[in-house]
């Protein structure tokens, strides 16, 4: 996505780059209401049982046209299921049971920096000027939105055990961004994410059954029914494959960044569904956020 994209075009990646943000925003919100009652490995065994359901229909054909091709990119495609689709959620969902939220927003804007640390290591990917200037504006405005424009909030933050297993799921998203860009564009992501599905529920089911033996769940509310609903269809099949042709289209590290957007479309959902007042700061913070993401995605000549 550059300044020279067609607009249609241009607007077409934006909506792919901002979807998976918005929905995401909002599992981490279903997430934080139902981790009473559905433990982290049964949450995420639920969710990607309900992807894959909704994704057999569609995406079936495409998964067994190119079963040769996932012989041959065998290895990337099982990282990118175990890091981004069974690991990545699994230790999020985990994590928050001894983290707060705004810990969690934090770690979780690192992503894109770990993205161009091993995009550098590994795979000798360069970071443009732009791209770094961009990812520390659009950080600041994220401190600015969990901080509450308080810097005094971000000195006395105190960490919990969680916040490592949080970071440990941000390396793994970052390890899944990397590997997701090196499988071919030619590979249909519909079927692609199908085979990546159906490998993370292999992984968790025998962890499902092993967290059964000290954890309850509590299916007895139809609300939570719905909240699993929507975690199992929109920010998993549809955010999902927003995000990996979103790298397919603009790269690893442009994509990444987008991630920041996460906290100012959580604080728009707290103002609609929660009823909570939008303060200034959140519109500071949302004008810095998008600036940076503007900066890392401008075009340079």
């Amino acid at each position: 996505m550059s300044d020279t994209d067609p607009p249609t075009l241009f607007w077409r990646t934006l909506l792919l780059l901002l979807l998976p943000p918005l929905l995401w925003a909002g599992n981490f919100i279903a997430g934080r209401a139902i981790s009473a009652a559905v433990p982290p490995v049964s949450l995420s065994l639920i969710r990607w049982s309900i992807a894959a359901l909704c994704l057999l229909p569609f995406a079936l054909k495409p998964f067994l046209q190119d079963r040769r091709h996932y012989l041959a990119y065998r290895w990337h495609i099982l990282g990118t299921a175990i890091t981004g689709v069974a690991a990545f959620n699994l230790l999020v969902y985990w994590g928050l049971h001894t983290t707060t939220a705004t810990n969690g927003i934090i770690l979780n804007s690192f992503i894109p920096f770990l993205v161009a640390i091993f995009g550098y290591l590994f795979y000798r990917q360069t970071l443009s000027a732009a791209q770094l200037l961009g990812m520390l504006v659009s950080l600041a405005g994220v401190l600015i939105v969990v901080s509450h424009g308080n810097l005094q909030i971000l000195l006395t933050l105190a960490f919990a055990p969680g916040d490592l297993i949080i970071f440990l799921a941000m390396i793994f998203w970052a390890l899944y961004t990397l590997w997701l860009k090196a499988i071919p564009a030619h590979i249909n992501r519909t079927g692609l994410m199908l085979c990546q599905v159906l490998i993370a529920l292999v992984f968790l089911v025998p962890l499902s059954v092993w967290e059964s033996q000290t954890a309850t769940i509590h299916l007895e509310d139809t609300h939570t029914w719905w909240i699993l609903a929507y975690i199992g269809i929109f920010p998993s099949v549809i955010a999902l494959l927003a995000y990996s042709k979103a790298v397919t289209l603009v790269g690893s590290v442009r994509a990444s960044v987008f991630i920041h957007a996460m906290p100012i479309f959580g604080s728009i959902l707290s103002t609609l569904l929660l009823h909570e007042v939008f303060q200034g700061y959140q519109l500071i913070g949302m004008l810095t956020i998008f600036s940076g993401i503007w900066l890392a995605n401008k075009k340079i000549t």
